[in-house]
């Protein structure tokens, strides 16, 4: 199975997206972005899916590209590239998402599945590309949907990876609380765990999302909706304590840069900017491995697990849990109950006389 090392040497191989692919791309975009409000994080999740197809196919079909590594993995040399069946309707323009066919989706995701991209990731392509095709369709520029007899991977059900309350508890007293820095990791994490914020949603937070009077926060969620939910008072504790000590070390009382969508972040760094989603990924681990659990089990998503599993072990309905979450379907909050019937099998077993 080839490494994801060798994956992204062998899609750098590949020819760039062409300025026809490129202008359809951009205006699925626009339309999908001002008809549903997706997130920033989708539509650039749905660019690099359509851009991945489009080179595909350009590389398949025998357009230059740059010469794969020498030390590609077998079955990674060539990509397959030397068949170009299905190059021909495209190949002058460039035009390969509106020309594609379903025999070259076909192969590009049983490429896909060789290559050793997981079925998750071929399900999420998918329904990428029968948005892109359906809005075609619907604007007249195709009479067919290629993706209409693709049938979508198995998925295997996965349930979410939570920690334990005493884990918990270990990884919040993680951070130096003497540092600006590890006051700030605190309210973070304190406030991830209190409210099951998704990361993106957190480290995207504006300062004006939290009123501390009211105790309430409000989070913009996936399709830009918005929601509030309760702080609990350890989480607005930690908050106060960064907005009092840590913050204005923090900016060194300089005004704080906004964000991309004009908004001044919460949670800032030593140089007054926005924390990305892998800088926050980094701070979870390494103070996962300081409170002695495996950072291979933590992430920071399992923080919004753990909200949410902790919460029904202690009793919440899963439709106060569901407006918490931000789940636009019921049906997604009830992966939840799953773990919550682990916790209470597992402790009828240890401590029923007869379990």
């Amino acid at each position: 199975m080839p490494s994801p090392a060798a994956r992204r040497q062998a899609i750098n191989a590949l020819p760039e997206c062409g300025p026809a692919d490129a202008r359809s791309i951009d205006a699925f975009l626009d339309t999908a972005w001002a008809e549903g409000g997706l997130a920033r994080a989708t539509l650039d999740s749905y660019r690099r899916d359509l851009q991945g197809l489009a080179r595909w196919a350009g590389g398949r079909a025998g357009q230059p590209a740059a010469p794969t590594p020498a030390s590609a993995p077998p079955g990674m040399d060539g990509l397959d590239l030397q068949d170009a069946r299905h190059g021909a309707p495209g190949r002058a323009s460039g035009n390969w998402l509106a020309t594609a066919d379903r025999g070259l989706l076909f192969d590009y995701l049983a490429w896909r599945a060789r290559a050793g991209y997981s079925p998750r990731s071929n399900a999420r392509l998918l329904s990428c590309l029968r948005a892109f095709y359906r809005q075609l369709v619907r604007r007249g520029a195709r009479a067919d949907d290629p993706t209409a007899l693709l049938e979508p991977p198995q998925l295997p059900r996965s349930l979410p990876k939570a920690l334990s309350e005493g884990q918990i508890e270990g990884l919040l007293d993680a951070p130096d609380l003497d540092t600006p820095l590890g006051l700030r990791d605190r309210a973070m994490l304190e406030l991830m765990y209190a409210c099951g914020l998704r990361v993106s949603e957190l480290v995207d937070l504006p300062a004006n999302a939290v009123n501390l009077r009211q105790g309430v926060v409000r989070v913009t969620g996936k399709g830009s909706k918005e929601r509030l939910v309760p702080l609990g008072e350890e989480s607005q504790h930690w908050l106060q304590r960064y907005l009092d000590q840590a913050r204005p070390q923090l900016s060194a009382g300089k005004a704080v840069p906004a964000m991309a969508d004009g908004q001044v972040p919460l949670f800032i760094d030593g140089k007054r900017r926005a924390l990305s989603r892998q800088a926050f990924w980094g701070l979870v681990k390494r103070y996962a491995a300081a409170a002695g659990i495996d950072p291979a089990k933590v992430s920071p998503h399992g923080l919004r697990h753990s909200f949410a599993t902790h919460l029904l072990n202690r009793g919440a309905d899963l439709r106060s849990l569901q407006l918490m979450l931000g789940h636009s379907s019921l049906s997604t909050t009830q992966i939840y109950t799953l773990v919550a019937r682990q916790h209470l099998q597992h402790l009828h077993t240890k401590h029923h006389p007869r379990g």
